[in-house]
């Protein structure tokens, strides 16, 4: 893995204020919850009850997106026409399940539909000229879009002069031009554009995922339609579940409206999960009760993206497709194979890059601009997330394609990677993202440039390199009980903008550590506070881990908290929760920053 990177972080206590105790009465819960709510920046009671009890009832109407009837009224009219529409998505788990939402609600409207999802090597991300010359070719009259569109000015000009009719569902980044001080949007001359970055977007919500853009335009299509209930209610049911697992691939924010659909999902995946995702949960051995945000996250989601990475994206459409419990589970069974390959092949990468930031002195960089000429183009994303929680620097990954280089960058909270490449955007053939992401491709003789010009206009400083740390209660672990940890389960679904509560102390005195697992890669230490003693487990990087004691309290301090007891006294963030095993259920402490 190189060189351990141990850095200093930077801890912050959220210090936002609100009546605690009225909030704890009202809702029935302990100022300690209260607090934690309220740290996710809501303000109001309304809000606190939205975001305990809030229902797809609460959702936004469709309607609230700008351009969102204008859609529904050009897609109502291709099906009354009898027009061959074409859905064009994306490869990753967002655009496949967008896609699927689409193809299948215009299909039980009556569409005559068929869907195209890029291949990540031959076609790159979202729209191309050959994409549209094969659906000029295949007579098709009316494209639709998910997940991608937006940057695709020239391409859709291309569908446009070609007489087709381009319906752009999107939630990128809207390309922009600025000139002193003043951003100006380019939006793709589309028939309709539905994109809630847009500027003059109104819709409350504007960080949903493509795969809800496109549940929300079905759904009003729906309401106007003569679909029955049953049948329209049938389809909604699996759609929000699909939405969810999108909401979470997609990393948005589980806040407001996310944090609804991402409920509501589990909530019917759980009950009645539909018939591809079920065979994904039974392929990974997952309980379908305990299923939770993180198994979308990390074990669903994964499988469904490796089909795009290592094959093609159509198979697991395929999956969400499929008619039997046979071939689901077929199919299900290859995705999980495949993904297991993603992994290994992900680690090799991981590896390669961090020899190659040795070698070639690039830790100095602020901005890291790696090249793997043969890692697989796939790939690029996850090593660029992993060498940026490594070194704790925005990561671009470039490897060789059929046409020039192609890449990812993943980022830190103090740097906009899209509006940074926005300032050096001549070097790139194609490129788009947001603030914590992008994808781009450019020639190889601008590899240098790039790497240049990032650092050159880059103006983090140091204390932007510092990993920040947010913590919602400082408490000691005397405080921590099980009550607490079964009372934050009206918290879930955790995940990004509302992350599981993390709490700090100080003053808890290591004396003895034993490390776990069959690789040893996680430790469980004995502690003590205030005269207690208590468990802290610890899932993170035992070598950070142990550089940082051998730092603090002398060379190999770290191996004799393994072999006696010692008197290592440090401040740590934990976090509470409950662990079954055996059939008890106990509290259990994780560990998971320390100074």
């Amino acid at each position: 893995m190189g060189k351990v990177i141990v850095s200093m972080e930077k801890w912050f206590v959220a210090a936002k204020k609100a009546d605690f105790n009225a909030w704890s009465k009202k809702f029935n819960i302990t100022p300690v919850t209260a607090r934690i709510i309220r740290n996710r920046d809501i303000l109001s009671e309304e809000e606190v009850e939205k975001y305990l009890y809030g229902t797809y009832l609460d959702m936004y109407p469709p309607e609230l997106m700008l351009g969102m009837e204008d859609a529904a009224a050009i897609m109502a009219e291709s099906i009354a026409l009898k027009k061959k529409i074409r859905v064009i998505g994306d490869y990753d788990v967002d655009g496949i399940t967008s896609s699927h939402i689409l193809m299948k609600g215009l299909q039980v409207l009556g569409g005559n539909v068929d869907t195209v999802i890029p291949h990540r090597m031959k076609d790159g991300y979202g729209l191309n000229d050959r994409l549209i010359e094969d659906a000029y070719e295949a007579g098709i009259q009316t494209i639709i879009t998910c997940d991608n569109g937006i940057a695709a000015a020239s391409q859709i000009a291309l569908a446009v002069e070609k007489k087709m009719t381009v319906v752009v569902t999107d939630h990128h980044e809207v390309p922009y031009v600025e000139e002193n001080g003043v951003r100006t949007e380019i939006l793709p001359p589309a028939a309709v554009v539905v994109d809630p970055k847009q500027a003059d977007c109104k819709y409350p919500n504007p960080g949903i995922c493509g795969a809800v853009v496109a549940y929300k335009l079905i759904e009003l299509m729906f309401r106007k339609s003569k679909v029955s209930y049953e049948e329209r209610q049938a389809c909604m049911e699996e759609f929000m579940q699909l939405a969810a697992v999108a909401t979470v691939c997609d990393v948005m924010d589980l806040l407001d409206e996310n944090r609804i659909i991402v409920k509501e999902g589990l909530k019917r995946i759980r009950k009645a999960p539909c018939m591809g995702l079920k065979a994904l949960i039974e392929a990974n051995g997952v309980e379908p009760s305990k299923l939770n945000a993180f198994h979308l996250g990390f074990v669903i989601g994964p499988c469904l993206n490796a089909t795009g990475r290592l094959d093609s994206a159509v198979r697991a459409l395929e999956l969400l497709r499929a008619k039997d419990a046979i071939s689901a589970a077929r199919i299900a069974g290859e995705l999980k194979e495949m993904n297991e390959s993603r992994k290994a092949m992900t680690l090799q990468g991981v590896k390669q890059a961090a020899e190659q930031i040795e070698k070639e002195h690039l830790s100095e960089d602020k901005v890291l601009v790696i090249f793997l000429p043969d890692c697989h183009e796939s790939l690029a994303g996850i090593i660029a997330g992993r060498v940026k929680e490594q070194y704790g620097k925005p990561t671009f990954v470039l490897t060789r394609g059929e046409e020039g280089l192609k890449g990812s960058g993943r980022s830190i909270e103090s740097y906009h990677m899209y509006d940074a490449m926005v300032a050096c955007r001549e070097l790139f053939t194609k490129f788009g993202g947001h603030k914590m992401a992008a994808g781009l491709s450019l020639e190889e003789k601008n590899l240098e440039e790039l790497r240049r010009r990032l650092n050159t206009q880059c103006t983090l400083t140091e204390e932007d390199f510092q990993p920040k740390v947010h913590i919602d209660v400082p408490m000691p672990l005397a405080y921590a009980t099980r009550q607490l940890a079964e009372e934050f389960e009206i918290l879930e679904p955790f995940g990004n903008a509302n992350p599981k509560p993390l709490f700090a102390t100080k003053n808890v005195v290591f004396q003895f550590g034993r490390k776990m697992g069959k690789q040893g890669t996680f430790a469980k230490y004995t502690v003590t506070q205030e005269g207690k003693t208590y468990e802290l487990v610890f899932f993170g990087g035992l070598d950070k881990f142990h550089a940082y004691l051998d730092g603090k309290f002398g060379e190999g301090a770290s191996g004799r908290l393994y072999e006696k007891e010692c008197e290592f006294p440090l401040s740590v963030t934990y976090r509470i929760g409950l662990n079954s095993f055996r059939g008890k259920t106990e509290l259990q402490l994780l560990m998971e920053n320390y100074q």
